[in-house]
């Protein structure tokens, strides 16, 4: 199903969304994990299982698998806020242009460059009002769950938009709930005796936390405890619930999750490595303190839990061992257009609609969530405002569809702050098994085959010209349909051409 864009008066909306309002609607979980690796977990996302998969212990992503489909292939941007921005709009970040992560009003995140100059891109974020500058104005996920009859909980990380403007506050977005959500892409602390970071100078400290001050308590159980305890009070709504449960585990700066921390370090890891892997534990003990409840309530019939990262797993600096290694096979990490930085592990789990312990090898992008949890919820014709690029993947579940003839497109014209392999201002696109990216600094292209070569290890881009000239025109067509913006050099102040473009003038 694509998901089609009506333009509706608010008279015309209210008798649509009341008919839409009934018990019978699943209940949605979207369980989002923050900078978690495609091979951060005891479950293989591969042909095969690596040394990581035997390193980390997550049994109830395990659990989570038994009782659904394993994504293989699911991809989104390579920072956080351009997809989360995806997630709640449905628009690629070349379209929405939140294409690097937010914080401060008006204010770039992006890492100096001596050769290009970054477009002014939407340093703010979303906004769901007009009007806001810097922003990307659009009709949010949950403000359309919110009037379809859904009790809407937003729970841990938010990142939507910057400080001082309405994305900031996910109540602003269509939630009947937040749970510690602000502008600040990560915690200032995991700690409760710390605070949660609130006792440090800096926007970091998670907010509206003062119950467990001073307290031994993890930040990614209390936030868990917080969101089972909203779901308590939709039992007397009669209203299904979505709940994006988005921790900010296992964002920097690393904490030691005590209660699963010595064991790694009786594994053989080193102290930053043992805390990341107790705070991926941590995190999977919250997915399954969730299934457990739904369980016991009698929820899990008619709930479905969609389950996966916000990009690629750190690797290019802050982490023990080698950097630029995490993620292996998978090349690089968070911030890179290799495949470390955008593919990311995913599961969906749905009673009687999704094959127990089944496999999906289709690839998908964040952008398709928007209209995959509209069609669950049985929103057919919403109004918004944006042009939706992304499409359902509920055909998948049934083992249909050929997802892999379609083209994905990635579009940082941005500078993450880490040096690593694939890590710049780059423009990608992937097609069946090919994948392009277009490196802005210098104009180099560089070419892989994705089904024989996962790691990206060999480029040829040299070798298979027509092919790199074929993809250059789709995502050049793709980047002008979508008014993507471009850097500028520096020496000249000419915007940075497009892949085609540069393939085909005169030099």
């Amino acid at each position: 199903m694509i998901l089609k864009t009506v333009k509706l008066t608010a008279i015309a909306l209210a008798p649509l969304l009341s008919n839409a309002q009934n018990t019978s609607q699943p209940n949605i979980i979207l369980f989002l994990v923050d900078d978690m690796g495609w091979q951060d977990s005891s479950l293989p996302f591969w042909t095969e299982k690596t040394h990581f998969n035997n390193t980390y212990e997550t049994p109830n992503m395990e659990r989570l698998a038994d009782q659904g489909m394993k994504f293989t292939q699911a991809y989104v941007s390579a920072v956080s806020s351009p997809t989360r921005v995806s997630l709640l709009t449905g628009m690629n970040a070349a379209h929405h242009r939140v294409t690097n992560w937010t914080l401060h009003r008006n204010s770039s995140n992006d890492a100096n460059s001596d050769v290009l100059n970054f477009p002014k891109w939407n340093v703010n974020g979303l906004s769901p009002y007009p009007g806001v500058e810097n922003t990307v104005y659009a009709t949010p996920l949950p403000e359309i769950l919110r009037q379809a009859g859904y009790y809407t909980i937003h729970c841990g990380k938010a990142h939507f938009g910057a400080l001082g403007t309405p994305g900031a506050e996910p109540l602003n977005l269509g939630y009947n709930i937040n749970i510690s959500g602000h502008a600040a892409g990560a915690q200032g602390s995991y700690l409760g005796e710390d605070s949660y970071g609130n006792n440090k100078i800096g926007p970091w400290g998670v907010p509206n936390m003062q119950e467990y001050y001073g307290h031994d308590m993890f930040l990614t159980e209390a936030l868990t405890i917080k969101a089972l305890k909203e779901l308590d009070k939709t039992k007397v709504s009669n209203k299904p619930f979505f709940l994006y449960m988005a921790h900010y585990a296992v964002h920097i700066p690393f904490s030691a999750d005590k209660r699963f921390f010595d064991k790694y370090r009786n594994k053989g890891l080193d102290e930053t490595e043992a805390m990341y892997a107790s705070l991926l534990e941590g995190m999977d003990k919250s997915l399954g303190d969730i299934m457990d409840y739904l369980e016991s309530n009698n929820l899990s019939d008619n709930t479905i839990i969609l389950f996966l990262s916000d990009n690629g797993g750190l690797s290019a600096h802050l982490r023990g061992g080698i950097t630029n290694t995490h993620n292996r096979p998978l090349a690089s990490g968070k911030g890179s257009a290799y495949e470390g930085g955008i593919r990311v592990p995913m599961i969906v789990k749905w009673a009687d609609k999704v094959p127990k312990s089944s496999i999906c090898n289709e690839y998908l992008i964040a952008e398709d969530y928007f209209p995959t949890i509209l069609e669950i919820a049985g929103v057919k014709s919403p109004n918004i405002i944006q042009k939706v690029d992304g499409l359902s993947f509920t055909h998948l579940f049934e083992g249909e569809g050929n997802n892999n003839k379609r083209s994905l497109f990635w579009h940082y014209p941005n500078k993450w702050g880490a040096p690593g392999p694939g890590i710049g201002s780059t423009s990608t696109i992937r097609k069946g098994d090919w994948k392009l990216i277009y490196y802005h600094e210098d104009n180099k292209f560089e070419l892989f085959n994705i089904s024989k070569d996962i790691g990206e290890y060999n480029d040829l881009a040299h070798k298979e010209k027509k092919q790199v000239e074929k993809l250059a025109k789709e995502l050049e067509d793709y980047l002008v349909s979508v008014n993507a913006q471009m850097p500028s050099y520096k020496k000249t102040g000419k915007q940075v051409e497009f892949p085609y473009t540069y393939l085909t003038q005169d030099k």
